[in-house]
């Protein structure tokens, strides 16, 4: 059976199906009422049979394996030049992480039995839910800003989803996007949580539950290609903490289940403009491992640099779904959050592709914040570092 629903915030439970809530009804964001945990020690990587993908690590996940295009285990390369190990995530199928997300999201779909899925995107997870989408042989209606990228456009169509143009911000498409997932379904006596309509189930990648059980998937994965060992830290894109919050739970998860005895710390990398989590730590004073010195997690900048970087719109959230957890997931493992300029990023991204690794702008911005995090000595220069490179280049022809 599937998953039921609960919230963290308030304790409120909702019952699995085509028309539960997309969010309580307290306003925060729900998750899985049970996260199972595997018995036993797993094996050494060189006898882990990988086959399956991510869905390897099936045992941690509260979602079935249906919908699936041999997704995970994308390669843990040395970067000499950044002092690091890159994960390669941009190649997944559609050539994202999303795709971690996507392959539990439409699987859940599926146990649901729902015959439509709708999500608001701008462009990479749109890409990713429409062609999981097409897997799975479900309708798919996705919400885009109108300045979509012509590349990310083209890839959702092509998976026979349809796209809807919405003018306006960010935050437009989302509320376009809510209009036709609840439709009359509140109208029709389900209770005071934003409840579906059942013509079209929200396969949100910012919301759903089971996006983040499939993003769980990439610490599971970090610490098998180490040995069964984690990094010190992880530096990632943040914008609406998908991939962070997934890492958070995934490391967790590990640990609680006797298989590791750490937890990296995690440092996130917001553009500015577009930096609510690197402004709220801002106030709060983080405590530096390697010298104990007090240091904010707001990044200092010259009068210019209030400016937004355009750069990074993969990561333009100004309000992200899950705000409270991803600051607390930051907190939790002493880590960090800071904001960078259009030109950090730019010097990033040309470094990366001289390197031979051909991403996509959003990309760049973690490994640029490694620099900085280790310019401020939030990261020492021995540190063991993970950074995920999450898209690929290609999407920007």
């Amino acid at each position: 059976m599937p998953a039921d629903l609960h919230c963290r915030a308030c304790g409120t439970e909702y019952e699995a199906g085509p028309t539960e809530p997309w969010r309580c009804a307290c306003g925060h964001a729900l998750d899985f009422a049970v996260q199972p945990r595997p018995d036993g020690s797993p094996p050494p990587f060189s006898k882990l049979d990988t086959r399956r993908g991510l869905w390897t690590f099936f045992e941690f996940l509260p979602v079935s394996r249906q919908v699936t295009l041999g997704e995970g285990f994308t390669p843990l390369v040395d970067a000499p030049e950044w002092d690091a190990q890159f994960k390669l995530e941009y190649v997944f199928p559609t050539g994202s992480y999303k795709d971690r997300g996507a392959t539990t999201v439409l699987s859940r779909a599926v146990e649901l039995g729902v015959d439509t899925v709708i999500e608001d995107s701008s462009g990479n997870a749109g890409a990713a839910i429409a062609t999981y989408a097409a897997r799975a042989g479900l309708d798919a209606e996705i919400y885009v800003p109108a300045d979509i990228k012509q590349s990310k456009l083209v890839a959702i169509q092509r998976a026979g989803a349809r796209p809807v143009r919405v003018e306006g911000d960010r935050e437009a498409v989302t509320e376009a996007c809510l209009d036709a997932v609840e439709g009359d379904g509140n109208a029709a006596g389900l209770g005071d949580a934003p409840h579906q309509s059942g013509e079209g189930w929200y396969a949100s990648h910012a919301w759903n539950p089971a996006f983040y059980a499939g993003t769980m998937t990439f610490a599971f994965e970090v610490a098998a290609q180490r040995e069964w060992t984690v990094p010190d830290a992880v530096v990632l894109p943040l914008g609406h903490g998908t991939l962070l919050l997934g890492a958070y739970r995934g490391f967790r998860a590990l640990r609680e289940a006797g298989i590791t005895d750490a937890e990296p710390r995690l440092l996130g990398a917001q553009g500015t403009g577009y930096a609510p989590i690197a402004e709220e730590l801002g106030s709060d004073p983080v405590e530096a491992e390697n010298d104990g010195s007090e240091l904010t997690a707001a990044l200092d900048r010259d009068e210019d640099d209030d400016d937004p970087n355009d750069i990074v719109d993969g990561i333009h959230i100004r309000e992200p779904a899950r705000h409270d957890q991803i600051v607390d997931a930051i907190r939790d493992t002493d880590g960090d959050a800071v904001a960078l300029d259009a030109d950090a990023v730019e010097g990033s991204l040309d470094r990366l592709h001289r390197a031979g690794f051909y991403v996509e702008p959003t990309s760049a911005i973690a490994p640029a914040a490694l620099a900085e995090y280790r310019r401020r000595g939030v990261v020492d220069e021995d540190d063991d570092v993970v950074v995920p490179l999450t898209g690929s280049g290609m999407k920007t022809l």
